[in-house]
């Protein structure tokens, strides 16, 4: 099996052999980061209808447990509610991943809706993890999910 590294510029998988990455370009460090673990994780944070709190708690865990882990995107399933306007819990777990980005604690969101192929946002991440190309609402517009980079 061929060792991966992950390129210290722009975030892809690449073989440990290569010197240049083939995303950007950029020439490898002579101490590169080794790929630990695998690279995504789906977590269902309204399995057990939890309340808008216990969802939230459940998301810093599961945070926190994919950092360890050397997860690099996770797949947030908040559900989109059951009046069909959006609920609780997808507008309190974004509005909380929004503000953790500013703060640098994660690196990306990225809302269901706008992953896709064709679309700017969702376009740059499928480029950035060649392996989110598969992912199962890939060009779905699904807005019960959230994709997050670590």
């Amino acid at each position: 099996m061929e060792r991966l590294i992950i390129c210290e510029i722009c975030g892809n998988e690449m073989e440990a052999a290569l010197v240049t990455c083939p995303f950007c370009g950029a020439q490898r460090a002579s101490d590169p980061l080794f790929l630990r673990g695998p690279s995504h994780r789906t977590v269902n944070l309204e399995k057990g209808l939890p309340t808008v709190r216990q969802a939230l708690e459940r998301l810093r865990r599961e945070l926190a447990s994919a950092r360890l882990q050397g997860y690099r995107v996770l797949t947030l399933i908040h559900g989109y509610g059951s009046s069909g306007r959006g609920g609780a819990i997808r507008t309190e777990v974004r509005r909380h991943l929004y503000y953790l980005r500013e703060r640098g604690e994660i690196n990306d969101v990225l809302a269901g809706e706008d992953f896709g192929r064709r679309s700017g946002h969702g376009r740059q991440l499928i480029r950035r993890f060649p392996f989110l190309a598969s992912h199962h609402d890939a060009d779905r517009g699904n807005r019960g999910i959230t994709l997050v980079v670590l």
